[in-house]
């Protein structure tokens, strides 16, 4: 029987044209971000308990026990230097240390640097996962728990060493309502923890998952004098007492922070942590826009940015700095599932519910034109939620999707099992904007909006309104010609932009019409997807499901997919979600690229010859380069 475990995953929102994730979900939600499932063996009612150093969720292991090291890293990379960067994030403040709240932003690079959890993914596998604090993990012959054994070497960067209570206490705080809602949706179906030895836990499950075991094994542990004697929400400006290779060093609080390698990392000779986190200090600059960003960036203010907005790459990153070699731009590729991007559409909103009037909104998107006009022919069309992967939806249902719709039938929406899924629309020829405009225009008129006195109202005379809210101003050169389409159709449009904060708050009680998003491609989507699609989280404040969805279909198929036994079980229930979710046509598909576009400076750092296949890239620097001072510094004889 395969012992196995799957690896962190990174799946992270984001707002505006693709551009950069959001604080929110990248620092908030580092459980969102860290999801792991279960392999098959653990399934098996008459399955033993078994004990491993990994798990896979349905295939092998790649790295036996014992490994020296991943091959992605560079065993043998000095430790010295230092990196800067400015966040991949839209963010330009942050007013706390604790990420595992609601209210506030914490700073980039917190949750990945200083906060470790029980296991760790490797970036060549995306679905299977390592032990890191666990040493070990036992999951149950009937799949209702799984239990986790310390290594004796985990400590915490106050010296402590890391014991069992100290992971109760981590998962007591960030189940208790104090911490993010999301958090207690992920965890929903786990019971409790139970201390069974000083570095001994057994975690107990409501029923037996594909994804629970290692899910809690993605939880970051925290040590239980962190906070202690305070509300969750109350433990703001508390230093963190964690056992990841980085602490807070310093900075100009609210803008810009430093982290500073632990000399005395427990884990730095360990086989998944070797040839890692290599920079003594690492710094994140936070700019208020992307001009300032840029500048600062040719300026010398900092080392390394990730570009998301492709009149940028094409007319800014370039000059004589590039042209010299002193700068370095660079497309790098990947194999990670496709990425989703769109306008959220948010269904609460009464002008927003019928499924029509949605429909009618995003035929007036024209992104062939916008793709000609300002993207330079870069970007492909988005067109469903698990875009560019094995679950994305195609053609009509057939096989075990289309059997398991008809389980469903009399839950889905009209079309779905016998129709083609639905595309985005498109004004390639024989297409027109003009004739999409004429379909929304009927579209609305049946959902009961029709064209008079100077503009579209509804029975009662309501003009139908519609505000974009968003928090960058790169965002207003899309939304206003997509705005006078909807002119046309006598929508009141208008665009607000405001500072991320105030986004932020109004994102997470819905107060919003329409919103940019951008969530992260996952190679195995699981629990997250509750918090994103489920009925339960439409009416969760602080809930990923942004769009309101509330879908019995949804819902049954959500739970199919967290309950799948095999790969082919878990492809065929998200092919059928993502087909009923783009038929509620909740979103307006935007666009997305296959590679992530860079700029460094030269000659400053070094990075390993085998690059890994699933990640992204600013995790891939941070973990995997070196400074190539401290590189010659070491060949001259200095020691670390």
């Amino acid at each position: 029987m395969q012992a196995a475990c799957r690896a962190t995953l990174h799946r992270r929102y984001t707002r505006g044209k693709n551009k950069a994730p959001t604080h929110f979900a990248r620092e908030s939600l580092p459980i969102v971000r860290r999801l792991i499932c279960i392999g098959l063996a653990a399934l098996l009612p008459s399955a033993p308990s078994l004990a491993a150093h990994a798990y896979a969720q349905f295939g092998d292991i790649k790295y036996p026990a014992g490994f020296k090291h991943f091959e992605w890293v560079n065993p043998d990379a000095p430790k010295g230097g230092s990196f800067s960067l400015a966040p991949p994030l839209r963010i330009t403040n942050f007013d706390k240390y604790n990420p595992f709240t609601l209210k506030g932003n914490a700073p980039p690079g917190l949750s990945d640097l200083v906060f470790e959890s029980l296991l760790t993914g490797s970036l060549d596998e995306p679905t299977t996962a390592y032990g890191l604090l666990a040493e070990d993990i036992s999951v149950a012959g009937d799949g209702r728990s799984v239990t986790f054994r310390l290594n004796p070497a985990a400590r915490f960067q106050d010296g402590s060493a890391v014991l069992a209570i100290d992971v109760k206490y981590s998962f007591d705080r960030l189940m208790s309502k104090e911490a993010h809602p999301a958090i207690r949706a992920q965890l929903g179906d786990v019971r409790g923890v139970v201390v069974t030895g000083e570095r001994s836990v057994r975690i107990d499950f409501a029923q037996a998952s594909a994804e629970l075991p290692l899910l809690v094994g993605s939880m970051p542990v925290f040590s239980h004098k962190w906070g202690a004697g305070k509300p969750f929400d109350k433990v703001v400006m508390d230093a963190p007492i964690a056992s990841g290779p980085y602490r807070i060093s310093g900075g100009d609080f609210g803008r810009d922070i430093t982290y500073e390698r632990d000399t005395n990392y427990w884990a730095r000779d360990l086989n998944v942590r070797r040839g890692m986190f290599n920079f003594d200090r690492v710094t994140f600059r936070v700019y208020k826009d992307n001009t300032a960003q840029t500048e600062a960036f040719k300026a010398g203010q900092f080392d390394y940015v990730e570009v998301f907005i492709a009149r940028e790459w094409a007319r800014t990153y370039k000059g004589k700095k590039f042209d010299s070699g002193e700068l370095i731009r660079r497309t790098v590729l990947n194999r990670n599932a496709g990425d989703f991007q769109g306008f959220v559409l948010n269904s609460r909103r009464p002008q927003l519910a019928d499924v029509r009037v949605r429909q009618a909104i995003a035929l007036a998107m024209d992104f062939e034109w916008m793709n000609r006009q300002f993207f330079y022919n870069s970007y492909t069309r988005v067109r469903g939620f698990f875009n560019n992967s094995d679950f994305e939806a195609k053609g009509k249902p057939a096989g075990d999707e289309l059997a398991l719709l008809e389980s469903l039938r009399d839950k889905l929406p009209a079309g779905v099992l016998n129709e083609e899924v639905t595309q985005p629309p498109s004004t390639a020829a024989p297409n027109s904007l003009r004739g999409n405009l004429r379909e929304a225009r009927r579209l609305m008129a049946e959902a009961g909006w029709t064209y008079r006195d100077g503009a579209l109202r509804n029975a009662r005379g309501d003009v139908f309104t519609l505000e974009f809210l968003d928090d960058s101003g790169s965002m207003a050169r899309i939304i206003n010609p997509y705005m006078q389409a909807l002119g046309k159709l006598g929508v009141r449009a208008s665009y607000r932009q405001a500072d991320f904060a105030l986004v932020k708050k109004r994102q997470d009680v819905f107060d919003f019409d329409v919103i940019s998003l951008r969530t992260r491609g996952s190679e195995a989507p699981g629990s997250e997807l509750r918090d994103r699609f489920s009925s339960k989280a439409a009416a969760t404040e602080g809930s990923g499901n942004l769009a309101g969805v509330r879908s019995p279909a949804a819902d049954a198929l959500l739970e199919k997919a967290l309950a799948a036994r095999t790969r082919p079980e878990l492809v065929a229930s998200l092919r059928a979600l993502d087909r009923v979710l783009r038929a509620g046509h909740y979103v307006v598909p935007h666009w997305t690229s296959t590679g992530f576009r860079i700029a460094y400076r030269a000659k400053r750092f070094g990075e390993p010859a085998v690059a890994p296949q699933y990640f992204q890239p600013e995790d891939w620097t941070i973990r995997t380069w070196w400074s190539l001072d401290a590189a010659n510094k070491n060949k001259n004889g200095a020691k670390d």
